[in-house]
């Protein structure tokens, strides 16, 4: 064994211990050792991606990634390595991108042994039989299906297809069932020799890099991998490299038109640039995109916003590789920008000649960097497994100092690397993707792998150099010294040793809750703030109006508060069943200074009419845009529907927005805002006082504000959560044709109701759920091939819980689905039958794990108090007490739990089954309506025989709100 001791960056605030090794086939693996955590992980990451793939067999190193979860030598049986994850509280998952592929899992702490094993043979002696390759392929098909109606999927691929097809990056690299299977036939190729073939070629242990996450010491955690790792094959391969540019001239200083699935205009400027990775102390890019992404006055953004030409627009580099980068600019248009998009590249030209004239400024640089050490050093710690995915991608990239920093630590002002990067940024270089219904039937070619229509356009020189030369707009300039970097990072003495919140303050406008940070130790804050007013929901246009006056304060508050995002701290506002919500959260020293902007943009909030057209046409298009959901998307949707009372459909709400002027806004606004009362939870680095303060200040603004005087709710008055109950032994279906017939795919959601928030059903129910579910998932997916999207999951609607079955397929019609799984779930009994004492009390101790997995940070900690607050349950030791009741149960329970509530024809079984019809099986649609056209909303319809058999009857749910009228309501838990 080779040690290479190097002494690592951290936080200042980060406990944990890492160690760098490198094993003696070569693999570089990074240690922490972090004695306090619940759960383990570990990340494999290997030098090789579908850059590498052979020609003719686009896809085979995403192929492979699939694989390798199968069985090994050591492990034969199919699924064991997902089984022992799944039942030891574990998850499981990879990503292949151009030049990388990733494998990661966690595990409840007390299992990364046994866990490490099974995924170092992923490494070592994989099987890859060809029976599973032959099945597996249907899995990917069914992946890049789910792409095909994807707008940035199909733009990504569309860029990859007008750059140059000399380099690797013009791939397609998800692959599909032609590229992987018949398309290689043909050929006469073997894919299951080639995948073996590439295997050996590219999983060399000198090219992989592991990090690995556990409560071991660092010296045990050594022993572990070296004894797991070190069997894996160095074969001297080099790292791919990949030289050239993706781009050549010809393929530079272009405009491409695209028609896109949805109902949007974007706008991409792309331009090649000299990776950062080569320079990142130096940070240009982030330097250039800071000033081009800004949104405060004089922005770019800022300048476009008030013209109404865009609603959003983002900075970076993208797409970056040792060898090359791209440096893009993102934008979402309006409808009247897209009739300005050359004016609009132009503006954006005219803000990079600003750069290009003001020179660098090293205080914007120090201002930067001052952003970035802060937000290192108070870093939140982050779960085990989304830690150790990112240190693994980081290792292939950077020196072992900077693994954890990874750029995130700009540190060298360098005005003309800067510059270098900037002068780069020019028209002749400039690759333009403009996306929008308006070119539909003006396009002339076709992108081959997802058929997305679009043209290609030279700039002219004429344009080029207009777009060059014209005179800068005084309108735009650079940003002003940010007001919101905070200074103080002290933290507050508290005596208190506070488990919970505590309710700190009550009158009849609002209830506050208060809990200190006595665990993360941290200078930040988290404020929540729910809003009610009856005003909000009581009708379809109310809601609608609820939504453009939340989307219009966001909009105006976006140039004050933007300082305050880049330094650190966060907002959101939005519309709720029962009025609104402002979060906030960041560093304590600056906190109140947000809040108060946001209250106060409130309490004066006016409609400006340019703007409300602008936000009315957003929120317009994303509710026409419900039309190209994934189906398994709104088979959700309609669930929700369904069970939520107080729900309105989205075709009602199109029918509201349609005639809105801004006028009505005006006159709804004050309705709104006169009776409100609010609920506020206060946490992290703040005292009891300034917790009370804050909640006096929000009682006056809203009491004495210019625009209304706001009263409190009457008791009367307060919201309802209430969800549908379904009847036992009622079995409901709702069948609909997906609203976007060029996706093949169809879906189902198949929901079993069982209880309101009880302490004991919630515990077997989850129960259930883990000794279910990867089994669910191996027979309806692996072994079934049913598609990429097969779930089984927990659903939990205001404290209402039920099991859930999502799945989306091409090959099988929402009917043949339901009867899988109603065929699946008739096995369970024997599998759960079978479980040894020593398998159900594992899966016990898991779940136990799971439940008692501590907050890894104070916006876990505040996300699971505010929910109980918010909900109205107020269960704040919700883990504990559910883990005590789960610690009395024993197999005949849980066995009893399915033979009442999961079992077919259960006594207490409420099952809801959402079809939605792809256009793959309209003709099976068609069919179903057919069969129930005469029949009454609920009247008993046969529609499988085990079912008449049984003597049991299916109803069709032929109107969503005529059947939730007819239903009983659970009781509001607020």
């Amino acid at each position: 064994m080779g040690d290479v001791e190097v002494p690592i960056l951290k936080p200042r605030n980060d406990p944990r211990l890492y160690r760098h090794l490198v094993l003696p086939n070569g693999l570089q693996a990074l240690l922490i050792s972090d004695p306090e955590t619940d759960k383990a992980a570990a990340s494999m990451n290997v030098c090789t991606g579908y850059f590498s793939d052979p020609d003719g067999l686009e896809g085979l190193a995403h192929f492979l990634e699939h694989m390798l979860f199968f069985s090994s030598a050591k492990y034969p049986l199919e699924d064991s390595y997902m089984k022992y994850l799944t039942e030891h509280g574990g998850h499981s998952n990879a990503f292949t991108s151009s030049e990388k592929t990733n494998f990661h899992f966690d595990a409840n702490a007390d299992h990364l042994e046994e866990a490490l094993d099974r995924f170092a043979q992923f490494f070592i002696c994989p099987l890859m039989s060809e029976d599973a390759t032959s099945r597996e392929m249907k899995a990917v098909d069914s992946e890049n299906t789910k792409n095909l109606t994807s707008d940035s999927w199909r733009s990504d691929q569309l860029l990859k297809h007008s750059s140059s097809r000399s380099h690797p990056y013009s791939k397609f690299g998800t692959g599909n069932i032609e590229t992987l299977d018949l398309y290689p036939k043909e050929k006469g190729v073997d894919t299951h020799k080639e995948l073996l073939k590439f295997y050996d070629s590219h999983y060399s242990s000198n090219l992989m890099c592991l990090a690995v996450y556990g409560r071991e010491s660092l010296d045990n955690l050594q022993t572990l991998v070296e004894s797991r790792f070190g069997a894996i094959k160095n074969t001297q391969k080099e790292r791919p490299a990949f030289p050239g540019q993706p781009c050549g001239v010809e393929n530079l200083q272009i405009m491409i038109k695209a028609i896109p699935i949805k109902e949007l205009h974007s706008l991409l400027l792309s331009w090649p640039i000299a990776p950062e990775l080569l320079r990142y102390k130096e940070a240009p890019c982030q330097y250039i995109s800071h000033l081009l992404g800004h949104e405060a006055e004089g922005s770019l953004f800022a300048l476009l916003k008030s013209l109404g030409w865009t609603t959003s627009l983002g900075a970076g580099e993208s797409d970056s590789s040792l060898e090359y980068a791209f440096f893009t600019v993102r934008m979402e248009l309006t409808d009247l920008g897209q009739d300005h998009v050359e004016d609009i590249i132009g503006l954006a030209f005219q803000y990079i000649r600003i750069l290009e004239e003001t020179r660098p400024q090293e205080w914007i640089f120090r201002e930067l960097q001052a952003v970035r050490e802060m937000n290192f050093h108070f870093k939140d710690k982050r779960a085990p497994l989304d830690y150790v995915v990112r240190l693994a991608c980081s290792m292939m990239d950077y020196p072992a100092e900077d693994w954890i920093a990874g750029s995130s630590l700009p540190c060298i002002f360098n005005a003309d690397s800067i510059m270098t990067t900037i002068k780069m940024l020019t028209p002749e270089n400039v690759r333009i993707l403009s996306t929008s219904k308006s070119y539909e039937g003006k396009t002339t070619d076709v992108e081959p792998w997802y058929k997305t229509l679009f043209s290609v356009e030279r700039v002219s020189d004429i344009v080029a150099k207009e777009w060059r030369n014209s005179s800068i707009d005084a309108r735009l300039y650079l940003p002003t010294p940010n007001p919101f970097i905070p200074t103080n990072f002290s933290l507050k003495p508290n005596s208190a040793m506070m488990e919970y919140p505590s309710l700190l303050r009550k009158t009849s406008r609002s209830r506050l809750w208060f809990k200190p940070d006595v665990t993360f130790k941290t200078p930040k804050a988290y404020i929540e703030i729910h809003f009610e007013s009856p005003e909000s929901n009581n009708s379809p246009e109310a809601s609608v109006l609820s939504t453009l006056f939340v989307n219009l304060l966001l909009d105006y508050l976006n140039e004050q508060a933007y300082y305050a995002e880049v330094a650190g701290l966060s907002y959101r506002v939005f519309r709720t069943i029962q009025g609104f919500q402002v979060s906030v959260s960041g560093y304590n020293h600056k906190i109140t200074s947000l809040l108060d902007t946001i209250i106060d943009r409130i309490i004066k909030f006016q409609v400006i009419e340019d703007r409300f057209l602008v936000v009315k046409e957003r929120v317009l298009k994303t509710l026409l845009n419900f039309r190209f959901w994934q189906p398994y998307q709104q088979a959700l949707y309609y669930c929700s529907l369904i069970l939520h009372n107080k729900k309105w459909g989205n075709d009602a709400y199109l029918e509201a927005i349609t005639p809105l002027e801004p006028a009505d806004l005006a006159s709804f606004f004050p309705r709104l805002m006169s009776r409100v009362s609010f609920e506020c939870y206060v946490a992290g680095n703040m005292d009891a006082a300034e917790a009370e303060s804050l909640a006096v200040m929000i009682e006056k603004s809203l009491a004495n504000g210019p625009m209304f005087k706001s009263k409190p709710i009457f008791g009367s008055q307060h919201a309802e959560r209430r969800i549908m109950k379904l009847e036992p032994q009622s079995k409901a279906y709702y069948p609909v044709a997906g609203s976007n017939l060029s996706d093949a795919n169809s879906a189902l959601t198949l929901y079993l109701q069982v209880c309101q928030d009880d302490e004991l059903l919630n515990a077997l129910l989850e129960l259930f759920l883990l000794s279910t579910k990867q089994e669910a998932f191996y027979q309806l997916r692996t072994v079934q091939q049913l598609g990429y999207i097969v779930v089984l999951a927990n659903r939990d609607d205001s404290g209402v819980r039920g099991a859930q079955f999502i799945i989306q397929s091409a090959l099988k019609d929402p009917k043949d689905l339901d009867a899988r799984v109603e065929e699946f779930l008739s096995l369970v009994h024997t599998n759960l039958s079978q479980l040894t004492d020593e398998e159900f009390k594992s899966n016990v101790h898991a779940l136990v794990g799971i439940k008692l997995e501590k907050h890894k940070n104070l916006a876990e900690e505040t996300g699971f108090f505010w929910n109980e607050i918010d909900c109205g349950t107020q269960k704040f030791s919700r883990q504990k007490d559910e883990v005590g009741a789960l610690r009395k149960v024993c197999k005949q329970d849980l066995l009893d739990f399915y033979t009442k509530y999961i079992k077919a024809n259960a006594p207490e079984r409420a099952k809801l089954s959402i079809c939605v019809y792809g256009g793959a099986h309209q003709d099976e649609f068609k069919s179903v309506v057919e069969e129930d056209k005469n029949d009454n909303i609920c009247e008993p319809q046969k529609v499988h025989k085990k079912d008449e058999e049984e003597g049991k009857a299916s109803f069709c749910i032929k109107d969503i709100f005529d059947f939730k009228r007819s239903q009983l309501l659970y009781g509001s838990l607020r």
